[in-house]
């Protein structure tokens, strides 16, 4: 019973989202520039506060590259959605980004945020990698998602400037979507530039 109301519920959701083709030239918030070889999907919820773009080539359910740029020290890298947090309940923190955190530091809050739903998440790799032009990160991670225990392959890359983070993540089912998917989602990563 419980599957077929979270169906209910992602089918609902999707059909009050919109979705654009995105080709091109894209600016994610202004700040970054990424050079598109082939189409994705740009999904935009009604009422979403989320500070980042989401892009998928198959549907969300199947894969989700989450873009984020120039988030300033004390900004989220999520918000909670509207009734996430039982009434009479302290709502749980959320991952916020801070000036001159530390490259673990900064792959624990994209840790955090796949977690704050209660899926199990584990970092297996952090390597130094250069991210829309700036030295950063590269880091693989795995997801058990709560709800449904299906098993996720992630990868995430990030950089800072000037105080500002830059970042990107990826993630997909592990056994077919991701190998399939991860080139696709990488050659986004490499086109990405700081404007400003």
């Amino acid at each position: 019973m419980k599957k077929l109301i979270a169906l209910l519920l992602a089918a609902l959701v999707a059909g009050c989202a919109n979705i654009a083709k995105v080709e091109g030239e894209q600016l994610v918030n202004q700040r970054m520039a990424i050079q598109l070889t082939e189409a994705w999907n740009k999904v935009v919820i009604p009422g979403d506060t989320q500070p980042y773009e989401r892009w998928t080539q198959e549907g969300l359910s199947l894969d989700e590259l989450r873009l984020w740029a120039g988030i300033r020290p004390g900004q989220p890298l999520m918000t909670l959605p509207p009734g996430s947090v039982p009434a009479g309940q302290k709502a749980p923190r959320v991952p916020t980004y801070a000036a001159g955190m530390a490259p673990d530091q900064l792959v624990s809050l994209f840790e955090s945020m796949y977690s704050s739903d209660g899926s199990l998440v584990s970092v297996t790799r952090v390597e130094p990698f250069q991210f829309a032009g700036e030295r950063g990160v590269r880091f693989e991670f795995s997801v058990v998602r709560k709800r449904n225990d299906l098993q996720l392959g992630g990868v995430g890359w990030i950089s800072v400037r000037q105080d500002e983070l830059f970042a990107a993540s990826f993630v997909a089912p592990r056994l077919a979507f991701f190998p399939r998917l991860l080139p696709k989602a990488e050659a986004v990563v490499r086109s990405a530039r700081i404007r400003g």
